[in-house]
């Protein structure tokens, strides 16, 4: 089984993408940070609080090397470890769903759960621009979701798996 792997910063969506895809496909998807929640019983701000960032992305690639269900929504720092993204290309197709600094922003504006987004401006564009390049790296597709529904964004996801 090939599994779609979204990929992308945080507020890209991915989510909510697997979320639709899954409808759209009738096939179950997973969230790893949900995953990680149910598996681990904390929420992933206490997790970065009280085990640190380290440890959370240890217990990311666990989740990762479990998760067997064909679309999978990733956390945004998934590609912080080289093993993560082998194991994405050896397993499925890695789909980067690309959103502007300026649509994450005005998306997490609000969003009080995201460790890493509590940071000064400076470091979180200095942190997209990082992951950008990684994510990059690694999609065999990039899809831009600016200004783009739910609708769209799956459907171009779905044209371009159908090819």
């Amino acid at each position: 089984m090939t599994i779609v792997y979204l990929v992308g910063f945080m507020g890209s969506g991915k989510s909510t993408i697997a979320k639709r895809l899954s409808q759209l496909w009738n096939k179950p998807y997973a969230d790893t940070d949900q995953e990680i929640e149910q598996t681990y019983d904390k929420t992933i701000p206490d997790i970065f609080s009280e085990e640190g960032e380290h440890v959370f992305r240890d217990y990311e690639t666990n989740i990762l090397k479990k998760v067997n269900k064909p679309i999978v929504a990733t956390g945004g720092g998934i590609v912080e470890r080289i093993d993560n993204i082998h194991l994405m290309k050896q397993n499925g197709v890695i789909i980067y769903l690309h959103t502007s600094f300026s649509e994450i922003a005005d998306r997490l504006k609000h969003d009080m759960n995201r460790p890493l987004w509590e940071q000064s401006l400076k470091d979180r564009k200095a942190l997209y621009k990082r992951r950008q390049q990684m994510y990059e790296g690694c999609a065999d597709i990039i899809i831009h979701t600016d200004q783009k529904d739910i609708n769209t964004v799956a459907q171009e996801i779905m044209d371009w798996l159908n090819k």
